[in-house]
């Protein structure tokens, strides 16, 4: 092995043990130095000053205010507009550092929040980014080599470096302190097409980084979905890994007639992890172009929904399992794949857990790829859409069990009244519906889960000492009505297209006033949280999570009684030893939930909505924290809670 890997696989086990060995020792300074709380993105903290026996005191203590707003004519269509605060905080010698909707880079006061330094990159300046959701960042990377830091943003197509102690650009990187990711892939790009909303990874001496395609753009080479490596130093790329293969490469066959060629997006977009240790990454990758139709990229479509083992130091694939075969759904997987440890009997297993929108988890040997469980391919329906070919099987973890329903039929509708259940079968009857896997289709079909998971980019959390699995899950069904096109536009050229946006929403009665919000057709709850025993493979626990006031207060439902709701989202949360998760599972509400058995021990409503997910450390002067993101557009903040 190179020398130069040597030490820096040293200095990561050593860093990654002196963390380990703070909390051992009680130590009071307790980091959130990754976005996930480690490389591996457990999402858990050993830390248990706030635990189930006093969080009941657990208050507000400080807010900070991005000052994100829309910039531009607010009524432009080119304006530019913050979307949700989805950011999670790193937390480095009390200092936090995270960034804005708007992709400002900020560092904060850990203990008050007061503002330290501000980096503004101006992405707003091109105008609004064309994935649909305005401007979401979710995180940065921090890397050290026990001297100095930098704080890495990817920022639509640019990678910049800053000093973590002045939040300036380091002009020895790249050209004056970032670099365009769009040099150098697989074919040109509009680089306007090009986004990032997840952070970047940091490993050794390399800042690694997958990109965003907005699934409405749908043309000949659009953007790939090229995932790359740069130097930490100099921004100099070191490897570059194409997820889908060109010719004599591994899994080129899986492309029939050439569409390897112009295939786009089968990109990394989600957050994603590392194993340190062995200097092994794991991305979720996304769905080729189009995520609803493939019938100009006959086969399999590998690495289409694949779960990806990489080579750090080199880019070379280790190992790849397919979790959907010539995807048709929009079942990219969405979540960070969780690098953990299974204690069963007597014995570890070095896994890696990955939660996707179909509802299931599919556990693997991070080292090999062996599956822990069994998982069998089962035919599925064809479709019968002209020129496309659906995958005749897909693959099914026989444990454990789906932590969402899935397939969608009369049964599933909305029975809250009498009334709302005649709508929701007045809307059932204009589609198809069917099991897991039923083909989008010219009629439409109501598929669940829908597009947001089950589970989301939230992920799951993992606490090691049970070896239990978290998932939050939301319960929301999609329609994918399949049109045929006739006339080509810049960016959707394909001869068929999902009509995004149909409604499946129910309205009672249905003419009723149109200000009033649809209700879902599917019955609560709308979203869950489910404890795995990873050990087993089975569900220790599985209760609602949240509640949705603008169904509760419908006024379709007034003076019915209700069960709980839950609350749709891809929010995930942070797992602790205090025996506690934190979550708001997209909600405004954020709960403290009992490990044990789901009740929970203590809430507190943010005045906003939070889909982010919440972090917590401890700082020097010995008091630990509970963070989270709130809010949409103008006004969001980020709200700390701690004992009184």
């Amino acid at each position: 092995m190179n020398r130069r890997w040597i030490s820096v696989i040293v200095v990561v086990v050593a860093v990654t043990t002196l963390a380990a060995a703070r909390t051992q020792q009680g130590s009071k300074l307790v980091e959130w130095p990754v976005y996930g709380g480690d490389p591996g993105g457990m999402k858990y903290s050993a830390l248990r000053d706030i635990n189930r026996d006093n969080v009941a005191g657990l208050s507000r203590t400080w807010t900070w205010a991005t000052g994100d707003v829309p910039i531009g004519q607010t009524d432009s269509t080119s304006a530019s507009r913050p979307g949700t605060f989805q950011a999670t905080a790193l937390m480095i010698r009390d200092t936090l550092y995270l960034p804005t909707p708007l992709n400002r880079v900020v560092a904060l006061d850990a203990n008050t929040g007061r503002e330290f330094w501000r980096f503004d990159p101006k992405a707003y300046a091109a105008g609004q980014p064309s994935n649909g959701t305005g401007f979401v960042h979710r995180g940065v990377g921090m890397w050290t080599d026990g001297k100095e830091r930098r704080i890495f943003i990817n920022s639509r197509w640019r990678l910049l470096a800053l000093d973590a102690s002045t939040g300036k650009p380091i002009p020895s990187f790249g050209n004056n302190g970032e670099i365009n990711l769009t040099e150098g892939l697989s074919r040109p790009v509009n680089k306007l097409h090009y986004t990032n909303t997840s952070p970047p990874v940091v490993w050794g001496n390399l800042v690694i980084l997958g990109n965003g395609v907005a699934d409405r753009l749908i043309y000949k080479s659009d953007p790939p979905g090229d995932i790359q490596a740069f130097d930490v130093r100099t921004g100099k790329r070191v490897w570059r890994f194409k997820t889908v293969p060109e010719d004599g490469e591994f899994g080129n066959d899986t492309w029939r007639d050439g569409s390897w060629r112009f295939t786009g997006h089968t990109n990394v977009w989600a957050p994603f992890t590392i194993d340190s240790a062995r200097g092994y990454v794991y991305l979720p990758v996304g769905t080729p172009s189009n995520d609803w139709y493939g019938g100009r990229r006959k086969g399999a479509n590998l690495f289409g929904e694949s779960i990806l083992c990489l080579d750090a130091r080199t880019g070379q694939r280790v190992w790849h399992f397919q979790i959907v075969h010539h995807g048709m759904w929009d079942y990219d997987p969405p979540a960070p794949p969780n690098v953990i440890n299974i204690r069963k009997d007597g014995r570890t297993i070095e896994a890696v857990a990955v939660p996707t929108k179909q509802g299931f988890v599919f556990a693997f040997d991070r080292a090999t790829g062996k599956p822990v469980w069994p998982i069998e391919e089962h035919p599925v329906p064809p479709s019968d859409i002209a020129g496309e070919e659906a995958w005749p099987t897909q693959p099914i973890p026989l444990k454990p069990a789906p932590f969402a329903p899935q397939g969608f039929s009369e049964s599933d509708l909305n029975d809250l009244t009498p009334e709302i259940k005649a709508a929701a079968m007045k809307v059932f009857a204009r589609f198809r519906g069917g099991p897991l896997y039923t083909p989008p289709s010219m009629q439409g079909t109501i598929t669940a889960p829908g597009s947001i998971g089950g589970a989301g980019w939230g992920g799951a959390m993992y606490d090691p000492e049970s070896s239990t699995l978290y998932v939050k899950s939301t319960n929301t069904p999609s329609l994918w009505k399949i049109s045929k096109r006739d006339v080509p536009a810049d960016t959707a050229d394909d001869s068929y297209m999902a009509e995004l946006g149909a409604s499946l929403g129910v309205r009672v009665p249905e003419n009723a006033d149109k200000s009033v919000p649809d209700l879902p057709i599917n019955r609560p709850p709308y979203g869950t949280l489910t404890a795995i025993d990873m050990a087993t493979g089975d569900f220790r626990w599985q209760v609602p999570l949240g509640d949705t006031p603008s169904i509760r207060d419908h006024p379709a439902l007034q003076g019915t009684k209700l069960p709980a709701l839950g609350v749709s989202g891809s929010a995930g949360g942070v797992v602790t030893r205090g025996g506690l998760i934190f979550i708001t599972g997209g909600g405004r509400t954020l709960y403290a939930i009992d490990t044990r058995n789901g009740t929970v021990r203590w809430q507190v409503d943010l005045g906003q909505v939070a889909y982010s997910n919440p972090m917590t450390y401890r700082t020097s002067a010995g008091k630990q924290f509970v963070l989270v993101s709130t809010g949409a557009g103008a006004g969001t903040t980020l709200q700390a809670f701690a004992l009184k």
